[in-house]
């Protein structure tokens, strides 16, 4: 592009902020009396002349070394935190959001909130270019136009080039650390706030949110109109505020955001559980069922503490295998009262396959239309079928890491005190409840 257009850039921008100044310094003068008149056309004469284009940029090249241009910022962490920002323009496409998912991120300015007009002055975007972009390609002429004197462009030149470095690489007590196992050692790593790319989110935001476009498509929605462009809609989104009252104190972005950040919802999908009853269903044992597949951590844990020790008599043993199988029996119940919905009544009916005691003990319900089904539910004996198949789904899936598992461990399975005192108050609340 031309440099004419930044160079009229950079003119209006300090003429701007010239005039900003002047009216400021009139209104004050307009309290002072007459008498200082003289006084007053002096200091004015003088601030003209700082905002003069050489003079304010030999003064903003000073100030330039004030403030660092980053894309991660430190101060988003603690406003007082010292460490160190980072600029990084690494671009890669690993299939991840993060800043080096995006081309052409916006750098922010870090430092003294005094020198943030230079930060704008470098990062403004003029027809797709800046002075920023000008400086880190080593394109000068924009500054040439307001100067003939070499040694002075240079000056200039390595003044404003300050803000583009850093420093060294430092922490600080106020930053995030976090220590991260590496070969037996660890590495400390201290995370900065992706300001650049939280900037991009921002703007799109805006953009999906208010923009005088979407305000039409608002309109065609309330009016229940079509219109050709969806809306885009964030839920549950939430507000982050940095910096208080000051939010330049944190960043030059920051400022221009108000200090506000939205956050996105990172919450994993609620899935519902199925409406429908299970009409397949052959055992509530069956292998990668509801109940096998929920069971699985719980019989991991129980497997390595069986497989890991060989001292089964002792009683600190024998208490942590009992309560994995407590643990067990409990996660039964919890899917069996799933199954025993009154509005699924007569279910089993559908299910000739599903073993007889275990329709009677999973459809409660259709005792209310089914004498036959009832008088067989009230004779219990169903009961001692349900403990067994439970004693004989346990050995299978522990046989796999122990071989020996046999008629003694089913035994004591199927005979547990947990599980017949879950059966008899589960029966209980079913009973009371069909009553």
């Amino acid at each position: 592009m031309s440099h004419g257009l930044i160079v009229d850039f950079i003119r209006d921008y300090i003429s701007f902020r010239k005039q900003t100044k002047l009216e400021a310094f009139d209104k004050e003068a307009a309290k002072r009396s007459d008498a200082e008149s003289v006084a007053i056309a002096a200091e004015r004469r003088e601030l003209e002349h700082r905002y003069e284009p050489k003079a304010w940029l030999t003064e903003a090249a000073k100030r330039a070394g004030q403030i660092s241009l980053v894309t991660h910022a430190a101060k988003f962490t603690h406003g007082d935190s010292k460490s160190s920002s980072l600029y990084a323009e690494t671009t890669a496409q690993d299939g991840y959001l993060s800043s080096s998912a995006l081309h052409g991120l916006e750098p922010d300015a870090v430092g003294n909130a005094a020198a943030l007009d230079v930060a704008k002055l470098l990062q403004t975007s003029v027809e797709g270019d800046s002075l920023l972009a000008c400086l880190k390609r080593g394109e000068h002429k924009p500054f040439a136009a307001f100067t003939d004197d070499a040694a002075q462009l240079d000056e200039w030149i390595s003044g404003f080039s300050r803000a583009l470095t850093t420093g060294d690489p430092a922490s600080h007590k106020l930053a995030k650390q976090n220590y991260f196992p590496v070969n037996g050692e660890y590495h400390l790593l201290s995370p900065l706030f992706a300001t650049s790319l939280v900037h991009a989110l921002h703007q799109k935001m805006i953009a999906l949110r208010f923009s005088e476009e979407i305000k039409v498509v608002w309109k065609a929605r309330r009016e229940k109109t079509w219109h050709p462009k969806p809306l885009v809609l964030f839920p549950a989104a939430a507000e982050m505020h940095f910096g208080g009252t000051k939010p330049q104190n944190i960043s030059y972005l920051n400022s221009v955001r108000g200090g506000r950040v939205w956050l996105l919802t990172s919450q994993p999908p609620q899935w519902k559980r199925s409406e429908k009853p299970p009409v397949n269903l052959r055992s509530i044992f069956t292998p990668g069922g509801q109940f096998d597949r929920r069971a699985n951590d719980t019989l991991q844990l129980l497997i390595s503490l069986l497989t890991r020790v060989k001292d089964y008599t002792n009683h600190r043993i024998r208490e942590a295998r009992d309560e994995y199988i407590d643990l067990l029996i409990d996660l039964l119940f919890v899917v069996v009262s799933e199954l025993q919905r009154e509005e699924w009544q007569n279910w089993t009916l559908a299910c000739p396959d599903l073993k007889p005691h275990q329709q009677l003990w999973l459809d409660p319900w259709r005792t209310k239309t089914d004498d036959t089904f009832r008088q067989a539910r009230d004779k219990d004996d169903w009961q001692a079928s349900v403990a067994e198949d439970f004693s004989i789904w346990l050995n299978a899936r522990l046989r796999k890491a122990l071989p020996d598992v046999g008629a003694v461990e089913k035994r004591e399975w199927e005979t547990r005190e947990r599980l017949r005192t879950n059966l008899r108050e589960l029966e209980t609340i079913v009973q009371e409840a069909i009553k």
